[in-house]
């Protein structure tokens, strides 16, 4: 392995690939899409039948909370074991993967799959670390996945980082040198999600994607970036799958209690398997999340924001925009001078501080129409939020130290991280 490598929080891994099987039936999407669609899981199962499955290996979260939740965990586990005795695996050790992704849109997103130091990974809020959350990790949701995690032999990756690589030197010029690479797979993903295909970096490009990832970080780049020289450098923000990053986490951390210190470098759970995207990639699209409020009076909720923003008014101007809509209602927001980074940071801060005592209830809507729909019932207000610039979540991490949860979507549910690549966590 590339010394370099050890200073980034990354490394080349002994990565689990399905041998002689299926990639369509084998490759299933992440296990947090389509919760409240039990019929897509349904659909899922019918394609997958009795091949080999990345299906058997992973619990959708749509029954995270099922009173037979045990049983599913215990089933998992029984197929992880059953498809290393049955070697349904080939290994690529110290290795990196170069993946093209085509999207339902018809762009093809790239990627590299590799293993995280999670010693350099931390999602507490204004955390120096390499690797950091970028929304607010709810500390709720991760017992119950540490309960699938921590007996399990193998991880199945769909936890999704993202670089801030403007200038394109390191995924890109990996993706220019395909032609001197093993291809992998190259298969049609299920339901909707695409097409996948993927290849096996040489040790040479190994080495030259940690000169360029190395480069990302130096004093100069973040000067350039953010205009912060010494501020302690991020690589990688968690784009995607923050909680299950979490969960490795937890996990290695229980381990290290158990554990002497000499032998944490050596525990396998100490590393997670990730996807790695580049920030400005052209397929990769940031995509607002809106608020729909429920049983709220729209006059005294006006009356409350004016006294929490004095400053605000209505309609547009200079500072963080918001649209709201009520019945008969459909005007902006302006608040300029808010201490947070983004319009959706101003919006949760007051809706976090209003609903303390007032009973109303919040949900986060994708796409305009649906909010507006919503909003325009009795009883109901909706915000419409401008949807986050790429070149804000960098920043805006490095300053506030995590976004506004809900912030921002990565893409339709169909485009996300199907689970094809395995490791041994044990």
């Amino acid at each position: 392995m590339n010394p370099k490598f050890e200073t980034l929080g990354l490394r080349p891994a002994d990565i689990l690939l399905p041998r002689d099987c299926d990639m369509t039936r084998w490759a299933v999407v992440a296990c947090d899409q389509f919760t409240s669609q039990p019929e897509y899981w349904q659909k899922a199962e019918e394609l997958a039948g009795d091949a080999p499955s990345s299906l058997r290996l992973i619990l959708p979260e749509s029954r995270l909370h099922d009173p037979d939740v045990d049983h599913y965990i215990g089933d998992i586990n029984r197929a992880m074991g059953d498809y290393l005795a049955r070697d349904v695996f080939k290994t690529y050790e110290n290795a990196i993967f170069y993946l093209e992704r085509t999207q339902s849109d018809g762009l093809v997103r790239r990627g590299l799959v590799a293993a995280v130091d999670l010693e350099r990974y931390d999602y507490t809020p204004g955390s120096g670390s390499l690797i950091r959350a970028t929304e607010g990790t709810v500390l709720e949701r991760i017992p119950p996945r540490v309960r699938v995690r921590k007996d399990a032999p193998l991880e199945l990756p769909h936890v999704m980082l993202l670089i801030d690589d403007p200038g394109k030197t390191c995924i890109e010029p990996v993706a220019a040198g395909k032609s001197e690479m093993e291809k992998l797979y190259d298969f049609d993903l299920m339901l909707g999600g695409g097409h996948l295909t993927g290849w096996l970096l040489t040790e040479e490009q190994q080495a030259a994607l940690a000169e360029a990832l190395a480069g990302l970080i130096s004093p100069q780049a973040m000067e350039e970036k953010y205009g912060m020289r010494d501020a302690a450098p991020l690589l990688f923000a968690v784009g995607d799958g923050n909680h299950s990053l979490a969960t490795a986490k937890t996990c290695y951390e229980d381990l290290k209690k158990v554990t002497p210190p000499d032998q944490w470098a050596d525990l396998p759970a100490r590393y997670a398997l990730v996807e790695i995207e580049n920030l400005h990639d052209d397929a990769l699209r940031f995509e607002a999340i809106h608020r729909v409020l429920f049983g709220v009076d729209p006059a005294d909720f006006m009356a409350a924001f004016q006294a929490f923003y004095p400053s605000a008014c209505e309609g547009k101007g200079d500072g963080h925009v918001i649209e709201v809509v009520w019945p008969g209602h459909d005007g902006f927001l302006t608040v300029p001078d808010s201490p947070v980074q983004l319009p959706v940071g101003t919006l949760q801060r007051f809706i976090d501080h209003y609903r303390k005592d007032h009973p109303c209830q919040v949900d986060y809507i994708h796409g305009d129409d649906v909010t507006c729909r919503l909003g325009s019932q009795p009883g109901n207000m909706g915000f419409l939020l401008p949807a986050m610039g790429k070149d804000q979540l960098f920043k805006t991490v490095m300053a506030d130290g995590v976004l506004p949860r809900k912030t921002f979507s990565m893409g339709h549910a169909e485009d996300k991280r199907y689970y094809v690549e395995a490791r041994r966590i044990k």
